[in-house]
């Protein structure tokens, strides 16, 4: 195997027509900058039977003309491939065509597997720019690469029987309206804002009212705008409370709670202050998996005693901490063996405390049945919390967009 032919495996040239004949290390000046970069030389030519504009087989070899294309390299010198492609003249409708290869398309300078590197690299939700460092062209190539006749799509073929909706923080102050399919994690649809109007009209537009009625599902977070227009679309959906948000809004009533009463300590050295302080993750925990009888040492009170033991020392100062801090556990056991009865029975024997968890206990009430559909189902919001995660990193990491059409191409990238 030749040098040359061993170039062509490495750059993936696969084309049988292009013949290599020599490589050169070159450089060149541009603002007082010198750039080091390979310029490898090659012909393109193969027998063309009939002129692809009238078809007669008419045609005869009529010089050469010479492009210059972009191949694909990471962080190494530029890669130029300087193809002499035949051109071939038709003597019937006198017309002239040339020869093509498949490693770019017609016209363009920038070679696929260039193409390829760059949508990569922007599938690891890296920025136009570092893009175009890494691979050695411009900011706004790598941006035509991405960006160029981007459409939306429109509708799926046929519409999920499980279905996930949220926001997330998308262009500018706004806020963006996410849809998935809650047993695949497929993405639906993303809207530029999340008013219910837009909600609505984006679906009924797509599909019809027997589509939307084969729906057996939703699952969304306490937003009450939601429930009012999924009752609308989504007529016999089954509306489910994702159990992640009830477990966050009871445990961030306790926290609340928990906070004002250190607050009111004077004693900021006391045994119980250290307890409530340093400790707070230990009164999250989930109950089954707290250790009685065990001691282990805590930092900060410097003594050693079971994690109940230090539990019930926080709890000890206040009836109204003690009594937040079991309704939340109770919940929680509840939605965790999916016990709709026995979570309905907590919600409807609390005792209001004047304190934060009032609050939520109000909430969850007014959303009861929605709330005892979580113990009922296996379907949550985690999936897509998730993919609000990855677009989250990606909007921090390419320092926010400006366009929302450029956002959801990228958003496409990321969650596939």
């Amino acid at each position: 195997m030749s040098q040359l032919d061993s170039i062509a495996r490495l750059l993936e040239i696969k084309d049988s027509n292009i013949n290599f004949f020599k490589v050169e290390d070159l450089r060149t000046v541009r603002s007082g900058v010198i750039y080091h970069f390979k310029a490898i030389y090659a012909r393109l030519s193969y027998q063309l039977s009939r002129c692809p504009h009238c078809g007669f087989a008419s045609l005869i070899k009529n010089g050469t003309t010479l492009t210059k294309l972009r191949l694909p390299t990471l962080n190494g010198p530029m890669i130029l491939l300087y193809l002499r492609k035949q051109r071939y003249f038709c003597k019937s409708c006198q017309t002239t065509c040339g020869a093509n290869t498949p490693i770019v398309e017609k016209n363009h300078s920038l070679s696929r597997g260039l193409k390829s590197a760059v949508v990569k690299l922007a599938k690891q939700s890296l920025p136009v720019t570092t893009i175009a460092k890494i691979v050695g062209i411009s900011p706004s190539s790598v941006a035509r690469i991405l960006y160029h006749d981007f459409q939306r799509p429109q509708r799926l073929a046929k519409l999920p029987e499980q279905l996930c909706f949220d926001e997330f923080k998308s262009v500018g102050r706004s806020y963006s309206f996410i849809a998935i399919d809650a047993k695949k994690h497929n993405l639906i649809s993303i809207l530029d804002d999340r008013l219910s109007k837009n909600i609505c009209a984006y679906f009924e537009n797509r599909y019809s009212l027997e589509e939307r009625s084969a729906v057996k599902s939703v699952v969304i977070d306490l937003n009450a705008n939601y429930q009012l227009f999924i009752r609308r679309l989504f007529p016999h959906a089954k509306i489910i409370i994702d159990r992640f948000h009830i477990v966050q809004l009871v445990n961030r009533a306790f926290d609340q709670l928990r906070v004002t009463i250190l607050k009111q300590q004077s004693d900021k050295h006391s045994r119980i202050y250290k307890a409530l302080k340093i400790n707070w993750r230990l009164f999250h925990k989930d109950t089954e998996k707290i250790n009685r009888s065990k001691t282990q040492y805590f930092r900060g009170l410097n003594e050693y005693m079971t994690q109940q033991n230090l539990i019930d020392l926080g709890l000890s100062t206040n009836s109204k901490l003690k009594y937040t801090y079991e309704t939340a556990h109770q919940i929680q056991e509840a939605i965790k063996k999916q016990d709709s009865k026995k979570l309905r029975q907590v919600l409807t024997n609390y005792q209001k405390q004047q304190s934060p968890m009032d609050t939520s206990i109000t909430t969850l009430k007014k959303n009861l049945k929605y709330v005892s559909n979580s113990c009922e189902s296996s379907l949550s919001n985690g999936p897509i919390e998730g993919i609000n995660r990855k677009i989250k990193a990606l909007k921090r990491i390419c320092y926010g967009f400006k366009n929302m059409d450029h956002f959801y191409a990228r958003i496409l990238l990321i969650v596939k």
